[in-house]
């Protein structure tokens, strides 16, 4: 019989390099009944996701790679909701109850489509010729590992494909980018590909307001409380003076398929879209 796969909840930030890769592996590394699981980040999302967890033990399915959040907000008092779903989910599939279930948490340091608003100033300047203000989700000077989601994806298929799960069970691993990148450090990759300085004044470090219009329009609806909801404006605050350093990207990542885009990279792919 023909292995099959589920990849559930794959919108686009790490389920179409999952797929693709897994196209390619497959020819070669026929895996049996594993499921891969994007999990939406909406207050329900606990409720929803241990449902289809507990639907897959109970179908048979032998391996899960989901994807968490970054390591450091995985904790059950972390300030913001949804890494505490995440951490409730991996300590959840962490019981007895659901031992023959293998599963591995693929714990990404934040994306680059989140991070770098700074391509939609680079494309308003080149359609207009003049500097808007600069918004920046981190500090000016805390280092943040960002990753680009497409190699998450690579790294949760080469997993799907892997012929013995059991080493890989419970794993949480941690994914960051080859390289930490500063506040600054954004605005200096900015001034290199417009050619032109971006003054002081024209850069709001630590600015999360472009989360208002995102959170307006896809989370809040009747019976949903707001201020669990906006918590998740104040999940970057305790990495904008270093309290959540970095975690190091797992050994076992490192050796499956290290992340190496860096962000000069990234940024300019997201100039590309």
């Amino acid at each position: 019989m023909a292995p099959s796969i589920l990849i559930a909840g794959a919108t686009g930030n790490t389920g179409r390099s999952t797929t693709e890769t897994l196209s390619a592996l497959l020819q070669s590394l026929p895996p049996s009944s594993p499921a891969f699981i994007a999990p939406h980040n909406k207050p329900i999302q606990f409720a929803d996701e241990s449902t289809f967890h507990l639907s897959l033990r109970d179908a048979g399915v032998k391996y899960v790679v989901r994807i968490s959040t970054t390591a450091a907000h995985v904790r059950p008092d972390s300030i913001a909701y949804y890494p505490r779903a995440h951490w409730a989910i991996e300590t959840l599939l962490g019981t007895g109850e659901f031992g023959d279930l293998h599963w591995t948490s693929l714990q990404p340091n934040v994306f680059q489509i989140f991070f770098f608003s700074a391509a939609l100033f680079i494309k308003e300047y080149r359609e207009t010729g003049k500097l808007g203000t600069l918004r920046l989700m981190g500090s000016k000077d805390t280092p943040v590992g960002v990753v680009d989601s497409d190699e998450v994806g690579v790294v949760a298929a080469h997993l799907l494909a892997q012929e013995d799960t059991a080493k890989h069970n419970k794993g949480r691993y941690v994914l960051n980018g080859p390289e930490g990148i500063t506040g600054e450090g954004i605005v200096r990759l900015v001034e290199e590909i417009i050619g032109v300085p971006v003054p002081e004044h024209n850069v709001s470090y630590q600015d999360v307001s472009g989360l208002d219009g995102l959170l307006e329009a896809e989370y809040m609806g009747p019976g949903i409380s707001r201020n669990v909801v906006l918590s998740m404006k104040r999940a970057v605050e305790k990495a904008w003076g270093g309290g959540f350093p970095t975690v190091p990207t797992s050994k076992e990542v490192l050796d499956i398929a290290a992340p190496r885009r860096t962000p000069r990279e990234m940024l300019e792919s997201l100039l590309e879209n």
